[in-house]
């Protein structure tokens, strides 16, 4: 699933295509035939359904409705998560070299029969 960014970037693309076509819509069957009220209405419910989207989106950001402390606390809690990650990631190294080492070994062993 993309970033919260990304997303919000998508539904604001979309709602400017929205814009145009519906605004288009209207201009081009303007002239020649009257727009019905239910493709009025349709149009409306689109744009409000877009902008909840977004609006839903942007308070999902993070760092909004969220204290300064909350955020630095947040902070810390990614850091000590990353070095952990980091600690576990130089084991699995480590091990992959151990276990690159012992096959080694065996295979050594298995040319001189």
């Amino acid at each position: 699933m993309a970033d919260r960014l990304s997303q919000l970037q998508d539904a604001i693309d979309q709602m400017a295509t929205q814009f145009f076509s519906a605004l288009r819509y209207i201009g081009t069957h303007h002239d020649a035939v009257p727009v019905g009220n239910e493709a009025k209405v349709e149009l409306a419910r689109d744009l409000i359904f877009k902008s909840k989207q977004i609006e839903f989106l942007i308070t999902s950001l993070p760092g909004i409705g969220v204290s300064e402390d909350e955020q630095q606390e947040r902070l810390k809690s990614l850091e000590t998560e990353l070095k952990e990650a980091e600690e576990e990631r130089c084991r699995a190294v480590q091990e992959r070299e151990e276990a690159a080492e012992k096959l080694d070994a065996v295979i050594r062993r298995l040319r001189r029969f």
